[in-house]
C-alpha cells in the first residue's frame, strides 16, 4: 500500500477475495481483456470520434509508451484536469498501465485548487486542455508550474503553447512491470467539508469491484450505450459511466455538457439507453422535452443523483421524458446505491436506493454512534469492499472521520425504510451541495475573511429547487458593505473555482450564535430561507 493510505485489515481483504468481489486483474487489464473478447464491439463515441475496445485499447497502450518516453512512470502522480474528451480515457487506462497514479481534478477547479493538489502529491506532472469553456488552462499550468518545484511536465490535449502535447507513441508500451491489483490506482477528489477537498486513495480491484457490482445492479449489458454529459472526472461518471460500462462491454458515449442541445441529437443518433443526471439538468431535460422534436424512445433509464431530487420533481421524470426513473446515492470514499428495475414506484419516488453490494454495511447513528429506532433520521455509517478505510496523507482527519472498527463517517442524515432503502434528510458536516457540487463553507469564509471589507462571514447554504442548494454570504462588514460583484471577483483573483462563489449576500450586523458561542448557520438560514 502507497505510504499515506490505509490498509484494509487482512480479514476483510480475505472476505471480499474470498466473495470473488476482488479479483487478480488490474484496470489497465480490464480493458486489455475487452478488448480480447469485444475487439469490434464499439467502446466509446465522443465528438468525430468513435473507437473500438481494440483501437481504445490500443491507443492506451500507446500513450502509455509516450509517457514512459517522456519519464513519466509507477508512482508518479499526475494530476488530470480534462473535459469530456477522448483522450481522457486514453490517458486513465495508459496511466493505469504503467502505474502511475491519476489525481482527478475538475474542469471547473482553478489555481488555488489545482497547484494544492500539484503541491500535496508532489506531481510530476499536469494535463489540461488547451482551451475549453473560453478558458486558456496553459496560462493556468504556467502559473502552478512556476510554483511546484515537482512538476516536471504539463501535457496539452490540443495546442500545447510552449507546453508539450498529450500524444501516442508509433507502438505501443512493452515489458511494462505490473501493477499491484490490490495498490492504487488512482485518487478521486471528496466532497470535502474543511479546507480544499481530501484525496481518496482507490485500488484497482475495489474500484473495479465497485463498477462491476453497479453494471450488475443496474442489469447493464452489451446492448447499454451510456452517456456521460457531466464531467467524466466526477467519481460518478467515472464509476456509474465509464466503469460499469466497459465491464458490462457496452458503449460510452461522451457530451461535452448536459444541455438538451447538446444531449438530445447524441441520444437519437446513438441509441442512448442510459444516462446520469443532476437535479437541476434532469429540469431542464423535462422541459425540453415538451417542445424538442427529437427521438428519445431508446432511453431504457435517467439516473439522477448528485443532490436530493424532490418528490414532485420525481413524479414528473417518467411522464415527460418516457423512460424509468432511477434515483441513486455516492460518495468518492465508495458506498453507492440506485434503485432496482422491480422496485416499486412509491418507493422510488420518496428514496435515493439501496446499497449495491451484498457485503455493503450500513448504521444509522445518533451524536454517540448509538443505532438509532429503525425509522428514524441518523448519521449514515458504512463499510465495505469498496469503500476506504482513510484519505491519502490525513491521519488527524481520518481519526475523525472513520471508526475504529473501520466504518466511514459519511456525514449525511438519512432514515431506512423497512425494505433497507435509503432516503437522504440532510448533511452533519458544513457544507454546501450545490447541483452536485460540494462546497466547504470553510474553505470559501477563509478567503473572504481576507477581504478588507468582511469582518465576519459565514457561508450558509438555502434551499433551491433546480439547484438543491445555493450558496449565501451573510457578511458583517468591516466600513462600507461589499457588493456580491467585489466578493466574487476577490475570490476570482484568488484563484477559486466559480462553483464555491456565492451566489446571495446579506449583511448582517452580527452573526447569531449557539448557547456554546458558536455561528449558528441553522439560524442564518432559517433568516434568509
Amino acid at each position: 500500500m502507497l505510504d499515506g493510505c490505509t490498509p484494509w485489515p487482512e480479514e476483510f481483504a480475505e472476505r471480499y477475495r474470498s466473495a470473488g468481489h476482488w479479483r487478480d486483474e488490474t484496470l489497465g487489464e480490464l480493458l486489455a481483456a475487452r478488448a480480447r473478447s469485444h475487439p469490434d464491439k464499439l467502446a466509446l463515441v465522443a465528438g468525430a470520434h468513435r473507437w473500438s475496445y481494440a483501437e481504445l485499447d490500443s491507443r492506451a497502450d500507446r500513450m502509455a509508451a509516450r509517457l514512459r518516453e517522456i519519464g513519466i512512470g509507477s508512482g508518479d502522480r499526475v494530476v488530470v484536469q480534462l473535459p469530456n474528451v477522448p483522450e481522457l480515457v486514453a490517458l486513465l487506462f495508459a496511466l493505469f498501465r504503467i502505474g502511475a497514479l491519476p489525481v482527478m481534478a475538475l474542469p471547473a477547479h482553478r489555481g488555488s485548487e489545482i497547484a494544492y493538489f500539484c503541491e500535496f502529491t508532489e506531481a510530476a506532472a499536469y494535463v489540461i486542455p488547451d482551451v475549453h469553456a473560453g478558458f486558456d488552462y496553459r496560462d493556468l499550468a504556467a502559473d502552478v508550474a512556476a510554483r511546484v518545484p515537482t512538476l516536471k511536465h504539463v501535457l496539452v490535449a490540443g495546442d500545447p503553447g510552449g507546453f508539450t502535447r498529450l500524444d501516442y507513441a508509433d507502438a505501443g508500451a512493452a515489458g511494462l512491470p505490473r501493477p499491484d491489483p490490490g495498490g492504487v490506482a488512482l485518487f478521486l477528489l471528496s466532497g470535502g467539508t474543511t479546507g480544499v477537498p481530501k484525496l481518496v486513495p482507490r485500488a484497482h480491484q475495489e474500484w473495479s469491484y465497485s463498477g462491476r457490482a453497479v453494471a450488475e445492479a443496474c442489469d447493464y449489458g452489451e446492448e447499454t450505450v451510456h452517456l456521460v454529459s457531466l464531467p467524466l472526472c466526477h467519481n460518478w461518471p467515472l464509476t456509474h459511466g465509464l466503469l460499469a460500462t466497459f465491464h458490462a462491454a457496452g458503449t460510452l458515449v461522451l457530451a461535452p455538457g448536459p444541455s438538451p442541445d447538446e444531449t438530445f441529437p447524441l441520444i437519437e443518433r446513438e441509441g442512448v439507453t442510459e444516462t446520469g443526471l443532476i437535479p437541476g439538468a434532469a429540469l431542464l431535460w423535462m422541459e425540453a422535452a415538451e417542445w424538442d422534436e427529437y427521438d428519445l424512445s431508446s432511453l431504457r433509464r435517467v439516473t439522477i443523483g448528485g443532490s436530493k431530487l424532490q418528490n414532485e420533481l420525481a413524479r414528473r421524470v417518467q411522464p415527460a421524458l418516457g423512460c424509468r426513473l432511477q434515483q441513486a446515492f455516492g460518495m468518492a470514499e465508495g458506498l453507492c446505491g440506485f434503485h432496482r428495475w422491480d422496485d416499486p414506484e412509491d418507493v422510488v419516488l420518496v428514496s435515493q436506493g439501496l446499497p449495491v453490494s451484498p457485503d455493503d454495511e450500513v448504521r444509522v447513528v445518533d451524536e454517540d454512534d448509538r443505532d438509532v429506532t429503525p425509522g428514524e433520521v441518523g448519521q449514515l455509517l458504512a463499510r465495505g469492499p469498496y469503500t476506504v478505510r482513510g484519505y491519502y496523507r490525513a491521519p488527524e482527519h481520518n481519526a475523525r472521520t472513520f471508526t475504529a472498527d473501520g466504518y466511514y463517517r459519511t456525514g449525511d442524515l438519512v432514515r431506512l425504510l423497512p425494505t433497507g432503502h435509503v432516503v437522504f434528510e440532510g448533511r452533519v458536516k458544513d457544507q454546501i451541495n450545490r447541483g452536485a457540487e460540494k462546497i466547504a463553507a470553510e474553505e470559501v469564509e477563509n478567503h473572504l475573511l481576507a477581504h478588507p471589507a468582511v469582518r465576519e462571514v459565514a457561508l450558509v447554504g438555502l434551499p433551491d429547487e433546480v439547484l438543491g442548494e445555493r450558496a449565501c454570504a451573510c457578511v458583517v462588514p468591516r466600513g462600507t458593505p461589499p457588493a456580491l460583484g467585489d466578493l466574487t471577483a476577490f475570490l476570482r483573483e484568488r484563484g477559486v473555482a466559480a462553483f464555491k462563489f456565492p451566489d446571495r449576500l446579506e449583511i448582517v450586523q452580527e452573526l447569531p450564535v449557539t448557547p456554546l458561542g458558536k455561528v449558528s448557520k441553522k439560524a442564518l438560514a432559517g433568516m434568509f430561507s
